[in-house]
């Protein structure tokens, strides 16, 4: 039965800096030009890129925000759910895993732009996830913001904020 442990050795997963562990799979070789882009983007990026992402136990994924939409998969391990924070302050989740009939989703997506972070359902055992960026994710597109900046914004949801977040704010993915 594969492990958290084993994943991380057999997919040459790396700390991420949002929490978990990941390595960047996918990355297509050609590019779509700043031109074609939304003013957000501040360069040329790839089509896509994928990663797989690892949560073990009570890591978490810390609340971040990117300039695409990002794709969830589900592949192994306990489900997990995804927090978000809309522009708007709407909170909500999503649960990832196998359980589809019992309302858990094996794919989902997280917009461009809102607030989102994750955790492990099943705090003794790990989440293997896979993420798909288009166009492909570049740290430039990657906002962390500090636990005050978040509690400022957003108060109503100073305890998720709290669980989803560290005191310094961690940087670049």
């Amino acid at each position: 039965m594969p492990t958290a442990d084993k994943y991380i050795q057999h997919l040459r997963l790396q700390p991420h800096p949002e929490g978990g562990w990941f390595c960047e799979f996918y990355r297509a070789a050609e590019s779509i030009p700043q031109s074609g882009l939304p003013d957000r983007f501040t360069g040329d990026r790839a089509f896509s890129t994928a990663i797989y992402f690892l949560l073990n136990q009570t890591e978490f994924s810390a609340f971040h925000r990117i300039r695409q939409d990002e794709l969830w998969h589900f592949y192994d391990g306990s489900s997990l759910t995804i927090h978000q924070i809309s522009p708007d302050g709407e909170y909500s989740t999503i649960r990832l895993g196998r359980g589809v009939q019992s309302g858990e989703a094996i794919t989902a997506v997280v917009p461009a732009g809102r607030l989102f972070g994750a955790t492990v359902d099943d705090a003794s055992s790990f989440s293997l996830v896979g993420c798909t960026v288009a166009p492909g994710f570049d740290f430039a597109d990657f906002e962390m913001p500090t636990r005050a900046q978040l509690i400022e914004q957003f108060p109503q949801h100073r305890s998720i904020i709290e669980r989803l977040t560290s005191e310094q704010s961690r940087t670049g993915r």
